[in-house]
């Protein structure tokens, strides 16, 4: 057998052992799909608690609605933005995304604190503020977990700023959910318990989540 004819022997025999590997889909896609959850959840809250306690509180404080409409934006931008970085070749201004929504919720939820206080809404103390941090992290574990599991196969080049956007995604997702039956006052105790939880959320994604997206521990062998 020539050489020639040897050399295509072999890549015949290589190929024939290739697994076929599935694209991927969209980054958007992908988002969407991790949206739906978090909107699936939002509907069984709903169901439960009901709008009546969130409209009403939005309408005698509109700073509250801007800051739930900020988180939910951070929400979604920032979701997609770790799609697209997941991509090979996709430039890092994308983490810009959701700053400007992220910067509204924050603002936002500090001038509910220096406004006058509305009559009739309880102002939670540090004692009940506990609570909005169980809750935030409770439910951003899962979100961060789903989505770190849909994000591996995708290798991303920056896992620990890929993290960082799955962080602030569920962070976000879970403030919004918390907004349906969140029937407080904006208060000083309030505001840092969910920076505090924010903060939490997206320091662990950022450690643990980044080890997990690298290429390094994506690829490295199994023993046993």
């Amino acid at each position: 057998m020539s050489e020639a004819a040897h050399h295509e022997a072999l890549i015949d025999a290589l190929g024939a052992e290739l697994t076929p590997v599935r694209r991927l889909p969209p980054p958007w896609r992908r988002a969407l799909g991790w949206l739906l959850v978090v909107v699936v959840t939002a509907a069984v809250l709903l169901v439960r608690h009901g709008a009546t306690t969130m409209m009403h509180r939005w309408e005698v404080a509109p700073d509250l609605g801007v800051a739930a409409a900020g988180a939910v934006i951070t929400a979604i931008t920032a979701a997609l933005t770790s799609f697209v970085l997941a991509v090979p070749g996709r430039t890092l201004k994308w983490a810009w995304l959701p700053v400007p929504s992220a910067l509204v919720w924050i603002a936002a939820s500090g001038m509910g604190c220096l406004r006058a206080h509305i009559p009739g809404m309880p102002v939670m103390n540090i004692h009940g503020a506990d609570d909005c941090l169980i809750f935030i992290i409770s439910f951003s574990v899962p979100l961060s977990a789903l989505m770190i599991w849909l994000l591996r196969r995708a290798c991303p080049l920056h896992p620990a700023l890929t993290a960082i956007m799955v962080g602030l995604a569920s962070a976000a997702a879970s403030a919004s959910l918390l907004e349906i039956f969140h029937n407080f006052d904006a208060s000083a105790s309030d505001l840092l318990m969910h920076l505090l939880a924010i903060a939490i959320v997206i320091g662990a994604n950022s450690l643990m989540g980044g080890r997990l997206l690298s290429r390094a521990f994506v690829s490295a062998p199994r023993r046993g």
